[in-house]
């Protein structure tokens, strides 16, 4: 870590007001881009997708669960692995406590992964998770909505990650889709993200990005090296100033 500028109280309050001023700047232009996207056009869902459920079979409109909207995170677990995705993992640990206060707004939330549903349970159950899990093992939701590509696309090395912008790196990636509903029934996809358009739904992220040494992910091999299974993480010795061994 870089050595940092000791100052007095009076100095840090005049130099963290500027650096609020830029703060304001980025909530204010955050304020006009949600608004952009809240005018993005839709796309009619014409396809009746059937899911895999802890209950039996349901449809993509069962999932919204009576509410107009529905968020899927797409949650990267192949049929063959024993787990998810730790970087997924991560996001899920996050949002697994947000689902009842989406519901308050009309939203509904939902994991959807191409695993089997009994994989899902089973990895539901180690990580205490409550959410909606359902799989897409039988359906084409996953490539058609960006997160599942196969052999032959990825050997082609074109870029058709997050919308063509992006490199594939793997045959299952992350994403986030978000659809309405509305009181016929009719389905439309409003909007998804991809790669680090899903930083921001990461609160743990947000909160290294306020401390001194921020994400800490400077010389991994890849920025995300130091996730785990939360059930994984070895304790860690305390470091830092302390004088005592």
């Amino acid at each position: 870590m870089q050595q940092h500028q000791i100052v007095s109280r009076e100095q840090w309050i005049a130099a963290r007001k500027a650096h609020l001023a830029h703060e304001k700047q980025l909530t204010e232009a955050r304020e006009r881009l949600a608004e952009e996207r809240r005018q993005l056009p839709w796309v009619k869902v014409d396809r009746n997708y059937v899911f895999d459920g802890p209950e039996g079979k349901v449809t993509l409109g069962d999932l919204f669960k009576g509410r107009p909207q529905l968020v899927v995170q797409h949650v990267m677990f192949a049929p063959d692995w024993d787990a998810a995705c730790k970087s997924c993992s991560f996001w899920a640990d996050g949002f697994e406590r947000m689902v009842p206060h989406l519901a308050a707004r009309e939203t509904t939330m939902v994991a959807v992964s191409l695993a089997p549903v009994d994989k899902l349970d089973a990895f539901k159950k180690r990580m205490g998770w409550t959410f909606d899990w359902v799989s897409s093992g039988g359906n084409d939701f996953n490539s058609e909505y960006g997160v599942t590509f196969s052999a032959e696309q990825i050997a082609t090395g074109e870029p058709m990650y997050n919308f063509g912008t992006t490199q594939i790196y793997g045959a299952e990636l992350p994403g986030i889709s978000v659809f309405y509903r509305n009181e016929a029934g009719e389905i439309f996809h409003t909007y998804s993200c991809f790669a680090r358009g899903l930083d921001m739904m990461n609160a743990a992220y947000q909160y290294l990005d306020l401390t001194p040494l921020g994400r800490h992910e400077q010389g991994l091999p890849y920025p995300m090296d130091w996730v785990r299974l939360r059930d994984q993480y070895e304790p860690q010795a305390a470091k830092g100033a302390c004088c005592h061994g």
